[in-house]
């Protein structure tokens, strides 16, 4: 079962557990009118303001969170294209017969950063990521040696090398953008909260005759799928919202590489 689904079903379980605890809340608030008649109008406000504006900040700040990583994953795959095509393109300085080899090389480097992250196997991914590192090193060993040959000059090196440092480099801050998630207690704290929230609305509705079941759904639905979006952003190669799309200046870049 791939992330959208247990995504949706956790999304589903909370639209449930919300509606629940709308009835729990109405029924502790009924018995006690029949208790106290005014007992409701003491202190309910201040309470229901207090979780209510921490559930919003909460969902406030959850959701910039996941907006900007996802931004800044797409901006990664970005820059690290620049930064193949450019040390591509300066193996022109080296001398001509270290060339060829090279060439190949980055072309089966591009094509693995370019896939490298697709799907949702983690075995498949940790492998393609060795691969990934073992042809880096492979390309920093052949330009070293290129760069010393009798060939070449002291400017292909101050060019070259600089180049596959930025490749190199931005291959660590994808793999830590990818990793870089809220702790789970964020997650489990808004749960709490909306099932808190929920109860304190029922709560508050309780001298109503009648259970609007409609302003209840709507709350419990709009809070839910706003988690679901969420979760979705933080998770954007595996849920409805996709980064894949990205992934397409890679393969421009392997595409230009003749």
């Amino acid at each position: 079962m791939n992330l959208t689904w247990i995504a949706m079903l956790l999304t589903t379980a909370l639209f449930v557990g919300m509606l629940i605890t709308f009835e729990v809340g109405r029924r502790i608030g009924v018995a006690r009118l029949k208790r106290d008649p005014e007992g409701l109008t003491k202190g309910a406000g201040a309470a229901e303001g207090a979780v209510f504006a921490l559930l919003g900040l909460l969902l406030a700040f959850t959701f910039s969170g996941a907006a900007s990583r996802f931004e800044a994953r797409r901006f990664y795959i970005d820059t690290e294209a620049n930064a193949i095509g450019t040390a591509y393109l300066r193996i022109d300085l080296l001398p001509e017969e270290a060339q060829p080899p090279l060439r190949e090389l980055f072309r089966r480097y591009t094509e693995n950063r370019a896939t490298v992250y697709q799907g949702s196997d983690l075995d498949a991914m940790k492998a393609k990521l060795a691969e990934g590192a073992a042809m880096q090193m492979e390309i920093w060993k052949q330009a070293v040696a290129a760069c010393r040959l009798p060939g070449a000059t002291s400017q292909a090196a101050m060019l070259m090398i600089p180049a596959l440092n930025a490749m190199i480099d931005i291959t660590a801050t994808r793999v830590t953008a990818t990793t870089n998630h809220p702790p789970v207690v964020i997650y489990l704290l808004l749960v709490a909260l909306s099932l808190i929230g929920a109860m304190l609305v029922g709560y508050g509705t309780s001298p109503n005759r009648d259970r609007s079941l409609f302003h209840q759904g709507t709350f419990a639905l709009v809070i839910a799928l706003a988690i679901y979006v969420i979760v979705d952003l933080e998770y954007p190669r595996l849920g409805l919202i996709r980064i894949d799309v990205a992934d397409q200046a890679l393969i421009d870049v392997r595409s230009s590489m003749r």
